[in-house]
């Protein structure tokens, strides 16, 4: 069974570091574009940081110059750093991947969502 599990979130006080990973777990050949996002409560799911299969960035300029999104295709796994924590990034963060897949006998690609890991950053 394809899925993804996250891990690392936490409370954190403001100024800190945390890293979240999102390790994707069955039969899988490659991690394609992938990206993290986060909903805080009463708001929209909005994304915070992704990179494209041919590792070009993209990330939301409220997290520019403190989260960095990475990917070990070795470990099949993406991570999230994040750094200079602060109040306002406090969220649930799902990660999301395209997942390329054996099952079977043959190769699949499909989009996958994470359960979600609270980040509490406190003041």
């Amino acid at each position: 069974q394809v899925q993804l599990v996250e891990s690392g979130g936490g409370l954190v006080q403001a100024g800190g570091s945390l890293r979240l990973s999102c390790a994707a777990s069955g039969n899988i050949f490659s991690i394609n574009a992938a990206g993290w996002y986060r909903q805080a409560p009463g708001k929209q799911r909005e994304l915070v940081a992704a990179v494209a299969r041919d590792g070009s960035p993209n990330d939301a300029d409220s997290v520019k110059g403190r989260f960095t999104i990475s990917t070990d295709n070795d470990k099949n796994t993406v991570y999230l750093q994040m750094n200079s924590l602060k109040p306002e990034d406090t969220a649930v963060y799902y990660c999301n991947a395209g997942l390329t897949y054996y099952s079977g006998g043959s190769r699949y690609t499909s989009d996958y969502w994470g359960q979600g890991t609270q980040v509490t950053v406190a003041s």
